[in-house]
């Protein structure tokens, strides 16, 4: 009877501990991403932030999106962490964006749908502009 006290008992403890508190942010960045090196640059140097989960990114909706262990870290201290590579990130979603309407009004890369002309609000291009090869976004 001990023996399997003892056991439930930890069994709890083990549940306890694995009960963490992920949230999801979405940003979207300055300079913009368009290539798989602009990709490939975040994510290396994101996943080393303490609390960082997952990350995603998408060239087309020029966004970042982050699961994180709010425990470990939080969403303006992921937010400053792409200062430390050259790039500037601002906050679009919560990751549950899925209308216009849920992002007070504003236009975001999270709720642009790929039909919809991007506009820079909503971290793409113009369509009267001409996107340029490298890392330097649109001219």
């Amino acid at each position: 009877m001990k023996k399997t006290i003892l056991f439930f008992a930890m069994l709890l403890s083990v549940i306890a501990a694995s009960a963490k508190d992920i949230k999801t942010v979405v940003f979207t960045t300055n300079p913009i991403m368009h290539c798989a090196n602009c990709e490939n640059k975040i994510k290396t140097n994101l996943r080393y932030e303490k609390g960082v989960k997952e990350i995603q990114t998408n060239v087309q909706e020029q966004r970042v999106t982050v699961n994180y262990d709010a425990d470990k870290t939080t969403a303006d201290n992921l937010q400053k962490a792409f200062t430390k590579f050259g790039y500037t990130a601002t906050v679009v979603g919560n990751g549950n964006c899925t209308k216009k309407s849920d992002c007070n009004g504003e236009k975001a890369a999270s709720c642009c749908k790929s039909s919809e002309k991007k506009e820079q609000g909503c971290g793409g291009c113009k369509s009267s502009e001409k996107k340029e090869q490298g890392c330097g976004g649109c001219k």
